[in-house]
Parts: structure tokens; C-alpha cells; sequence
């Protein structure tokens, strides 16, 4: 495969990532068509039931239209129903985290603006914000990078082990302790304080949050009838989780990202020229990471006296 030009890559790449699409498309299609027709056929058969015993006491078409009044409202975040911890939904703590949402990129959707002034705001906060976001997320990983990489530099020169292996274990290390301290533990926490998700939706919430894809269909504290005091508090908790959390992904994503083996497959997509400065970059940070894990006297050799 070595001998191929890079437009016949591409196209390989391109064709394999197409291949993945259509399986992710079926598998969902097999797994979620039935129970959404399941779920329509109820709603359908409980309008009827509703129209059958109420009908008489209601002009034609004011159910229908009821029910898309709440829906559009329902689109938009805003909700009759629930406590009153969730009526007001642009208070602060609220605003907090849709903002967050909104500088993270996740977008849960469970709250929209619906001022023509708002929707503005958002697209002219969101273009100023997400840059300063990004700065902010890089001058961390710089500055935590040096910390992440003392325990990989340690069990390599304990256990004599070559730069790559030494970055994968690294790696694998970091990427377990991630999972652990911002996948497993919040969802115990969120499957212990609310009652009404199993652990399975609450791994998905972590894991939807962390990887910013926020589908927004489960939200903690909405709809459980929590106090309001505790539901404005686990709004502020999911706020700093969203901002720690994104930080740990990326370092992760950025540790496995510069492992060897990940370059030469990113290399194997990329043009056959010279050694640019990324390449040369990754080049003298591996060699920081060999002379980092030898031992001192190896690190170090006597030099002949000068004549």
C-alpha cells in the first residue's frame, strides 16, 4: 500500500469514511425505527382516546393546535410543565450554562434564543468567544503537558523502556484515568441523584457532554422534581464539568494524537516531500523523551580529557 499516490489515499480514506457512515446509518435505523414507531402508534392512540372522551367539549382542531403551541415553546426550551425551577429558564445559572454550552461547543438544545437581538448576541458572542475559548483550552495543555508527561518519564526509565512504548503507556495511562475521574464517576453520581435515568443514560450523558456532541435528549435535574436551590447547584456543578471535563478531553485527544504509531498513519495519508516543522517538532520532542529516560550515567558519559 506504500506505493500509492496520495489522490488514490485520499480516495481510500474518503471511501472508507462513507463505508462508516452508512454502517453507523444502518445499525441505528435497525435499533431506533421500531421503537419510534412504537412510540408514534401510542401517541396516535392515545389522541384518539383523548378525542373519543373529550371531543364533544372541544371546537375541531383545538387540541392540534394546543399541542403545536407547546411544541414550538418545547423547541425553544420553555415549558409549562415541571417545578418551579425550571419556569425561569434565563436565570443565571441557566444563562451560565447555556453560555457554556455555547463556548464548548456542546449545544445540549435544551434552551434557544427566541429574540431576533439574542440570536444576534449568540452568533457575535460565539465568534468572539469560541477563539478565546480555544487560546485558553492550548496555554492550559501547555502548561499542564510537562506535568501529564513526569509519570510516563518515570515508569520508562524504571522499566528501560523504548520512547514509543513509553508514549503509549502514557497515553493508555491518561486515557483511563479520563474515562475513570469524568465518565465513570459523574455517571455514578448522576445515576445515584437522579432516579429517573439508568447508569447506561448516564454514561451516554457524560460521554455526549465530554465529546461536545450534546444531543440534549437528557439533561441533569430536568424533570425530576428537584428543589430549586439543588437544581440551580447541579447546574453550576454540570458548568464546571463542561469546562474541566472538555480540558481533559483535549489533553488526551492531543496525547494519543502525537503517538507514533497515530503519525505514521497520519504520514501515510499525507504527501511523500520533506520534513516540515511539525515532523521536525515531533522529531526533537522524542528525542527530549530518550534523553529524559536515560539513566544519569548514560546521560552524562565521561568525556576524554583535551590534550
Amino acid at each position: 500500500m506504500g506505493a500509492l499516490r496520495p489522490w488514490a489515499r485520499y480516495g481510500l480514506l474518503a471511501v472508507a469514511h462513507l463505508l462508516a457512515l452508512g454502517l453507523g446509518a444502518t445499525v441505528l435505523q435497525a435499533l431506533e425505527g421500531p421503537p419510534a414507531l412504537r412510540l408514534q402508534a401510542n401517541l396516535r392512540a392515545e389522541l384518539a382516546t383523548f378525542q373519543a372522551e373529550f371531543g364533544d367539549c372541544l371546537p375541531p382542531g383545538a387540541l392540534e393546535e394546543l399541542l403545536g403551541t407547546a411544541l414550538v415553546a418545547q423547541a425553544h426550551g420553555v415549558s409549562s410543565l415541571g417545578n418551579d425551577s425550571e419556569a425561569r429558564n434565563w436565570d443565571l445559572p441557566s444563562a451560565l450554562l447555556f453560555t457554556a454550552s455555547l463556548l464548548t461547543t456542546t449545544g445540549y438544545g435544551h434552551m434557544a434564543p427566541l429574540s431576533a437581538g439574542g440570536k444576534a448576541f449568540c452568533v457575535a458572542y460565539a465568534a468572539l468567544g469560541l477563539p478565546a475559548s480555544l487560546a485558553l483550552v492550548a496555554a492550559l495543555r501547555h502548561c499542564l503537558a510537562p506535568l501529564l508527561s513526569r509519570p510516563g518519564a518515570w515508569a520508562a526509565t524504571r522499566w528501560q523502556l523504548t520512547p514509543p512504548g513509553a508514549a503509549l503507556l502514557q497515553a493508555v495511562a491518561l486515557g483511563l484515568l479520563v474515562v475513570g475521574v469524568f465518565v465513570l464517576l459523574p455517571a455514578l453520581v448522576l445515576w445515584g441523584v437522579q432516579g429517573d435515568c439508568s447508569l447506561l443514560e448516564a454514561i451516554y450523558f457524560c460521554f455526549s457532554s465530554l465529546s461536545t456532541i450534546g444531543l440534549g435528549d437528557l439533561l441533569p435535574g430536568r424533570g425530576s422534581g428537584l428543589h430549586p436551590a439543588l437544581y440551580h447547584l447541579g447546574q453550576f456543578a454540570l458548568l464546571g464539568y463542561l469546562l474541566l471535563g472538555l480540558l481533559a478531553m483535549l489533553l488526551t485527544v492531543e496525547t494519543f494524537s502525537e503517538l507514533p504509531q497515530v503519525r505514521a498513519m497520519v504520514k501515510f495519508f499525507g504527501s511523500s516531500g520533506p520534513v516540515n516543522a511539525e515532523d521536525e517538532g515531533a522529531i526533537i520532542g522524542q528525542d527530549e523523551l530518550a534523553l529524559s529516560t536515560m539513566p544519569p550515567s548514560a546521560a552524562a558519559p565521561v568525556q576524554a580529557p583535551a590534550c
